[in-house]
């Protein structure tokens, strides 16, 4: 499996992307938001992305645990919207203090 800390973050106007290089694939793994909220202090995230050859081993796992543990160390919130990221937070329990409703 590919190790977190190779997980890069790169923060663009209105948004970011959490990305992962994954061996033998042509594309990255990525977990993409956009900030929503007055300061942005919300992050909806919108998509996550696995290579086809690399599913089924925890890499978009690693990146929804990335984001979450920057919203700790950040202190931003996290609207999920991404159905993969839904059902990550369905399984952690202990998130849900970082867990907001999409904005509208």
């Amino acid at each position: 499996m590919t190790d977190p800390a190779e997980i890069t973050r790169e923060d663009v106007d209105g948004g970011g992307v959490y990305s992962m290089e994954v061996e033998g694939a042509h594309r990255p793994a990525v977990l993409t938001w956009k900030a929503r909220g007055e300061d942005g202090e919300i992050r909806l995230v919108d998509h996550t992305f696995t290579p086809p050859e690399a599913r089924g081993k925890g890499i978009a796992a690693k990146l929804v645990e990335a984001i979450v543990a920057d919203a700790r160390e950040q202190g931003f919130k996290i609207a999920p919207q991404c159905p993969y990221v839904v059902y990550a937070f369905g399984k952690h329990p202990e998130w849900e203090e970082l867990r907001v409703p999409i904005p509208r």
